[in-house]
């Protein structure tokens, strides 16, 4: 026999030793299975306890949105759009001017209605300087006038003992002529005395007419006082509704540079320039990021377990990982006293809950005319508060809840 043969067969010899000295590996897989079926029933029971466990000490909502005050800026005014002074996305601060429709012809009615009410204005001063003139010219005239009508009514209250004396006289001198006790001339000289002081006395009662006359076209002239104060008064108030429709105009002319009515971001434009506005048409949708809440729907049999100011662990599906810490610690039984992670967890507050069931908001709603009613749980609106963080939330996300309910 040669070497090799002999070299062959110690080899085999040696290959079925070793074969002999190994255990089964049959036997040392049936141990692993029975680890691992172990661990796994192990884990599945401890967590499917602390699942139901957590069912009774909190509530628990997969369907909650992030929400926002989404404002819709509208057009009160119709035009083309002239200018665009904003994009989707773009930052924007209030009193902005984001839209400019054309104000051309608001710029012109505004410049007719200036003019207009230069012109009332102008014509009111005029008036005013008018019946100052009038004013001094009559009252002067008027002041003559009855300074005449005095005199003269003076001059006939002088004359009027005069004339009745010289009458008393002239009949007593007439009976003592005709008894011949006085001569003709003492009778000439009484009547001729009676007949002037007559004449005088009707001379000055003419000129206390005149007086009177004279003295009634000053007043005449004054009362064009009271013509000119209405007339003066007539253009005060065209003056004020022309001013009010200039203002109302300088309103439409505001209304043409639209301007953001907050702080905040530009969702969606919805007009582009050149387009021709209608009142009432939307034109862009903004939100203030600052300012956002949650909204969660609540089965009813759950409501009587929540009050304002409870805490809610918040985790947002566009941030996995991020504020879900309290709630998968509380799930395995764990109280986490420890803060370190608050700045990267969303965590919230209640802050108001619904006194109408969702339904109640419905725009159709649900009669059963058939009388076949199957019961469905309904859900109250509840509102959470939450603190932005970088701008991560955005209104219409998709968060969950999770409320421990037992007293703390």
């Amino acid at each position: 026999m040669s070497d090799t043969d002999d070299a062959k067969s110690e080899t085999a010899g040696t290959d079925k030793k070793v074969m002999d000295s190994v255990p089964p590996p049959r036997r040392n897989r049936s141990w692993i299975r029975y680890i691992v079926l172990l661990l796994v029933l192990g884990v599945g029971g401890y967590w499917g306890f602390q699942e139901v466990r957590s069912r009774f000490t909190h509530v628990y909502e997969y369907d909650a949105r992030i929400a926002g005050s989404l404002i819709t800026v509208s057009s009160r005014v119709a035009g083309w759009v002239t200018e665009m002074g904003i994009s989707e996305g773009d930052d924007i601060s209030k009193g902005q001017v984001i839209v400019q429709i054309d104000s051309r012809e608001s710029e012109l009615l505004s410049q007719q209605l200036v003019a207009r009410v230069q012109g009332v204005e102008a014509e009111r001063q005029r008036l005013i300087a008018e019946k100052g003139l009038v004013d001094v010219q009559t009252k002067s005239r008027y002041r003559t006038q009855k300074s005449v009508l005095g005199t003269a009514q003076a001059e006939v209250s002088s004359l009027n003992p005069q004339l009745q004396l010289a009458r008393t006289e002239f009949k007593r001198t007439k009976s003592l002529f005709d008894k011949k006790i006085i001569s003709r001339k003492q009778y000439d000289e009484s009547q001729a005395r009676e007949q002037q002081l007559s004449g005088e006395h009707r001379m000055a009662v003419a000129e206390v007419q005149a007086a009177r006359d004279k003295l009634l076209e000053a007043e005449a002239d004054r009362a064009r006082l009271n013509v000119l104060d209405s007339e003066i008064a007539k253009l005060k108030y065209e003056e004020g509704w022309l001013r009010a429709q200039l203002q109302q105009q300088k309103l439409d002319l505001a209304d043409r540079s639209i301007r953001a009515p907050v702080n905040g971001v530009v969702d969606k434009t919805f007009v582009e320039i050149g387009e021709y506005v209608t009142p009432g048409q939307r034109l862009a949708l903004v939100h203030n990021p600052d300012t956002v809440w949650i909204e969660a729907n609540v089965k009813e049999t759950e409501v009587r377990k929540l009050r304002v100011g409870q805490e809610v662990d918040v985790a947002v599906d566009a941030y996995p990982g991020e504020g879900s810490f309290d709630r998968l610690l509380s799930m395995v039984g764990i109280e986490s006293h420890d803060n370190g992670h608050a700045e990267q967890d969303f965590i919230g507050h209640i802050i108001a809950i619904g006194n109408s069931t969702t339904a109640e908001f419905a725009l159709l709603p649900s009669p059963n005319p058939s009388g076949n009613f199957t019961k469905i749980t309904q859900r109250l609106p509840v509102r959470i508060a939450i603190n932005q963080k970088d701008r991560k939330l955005r209104p219409g996300m998709m968060v969950e809840i999770n409320i421990d309910i037992r007293e703390r």
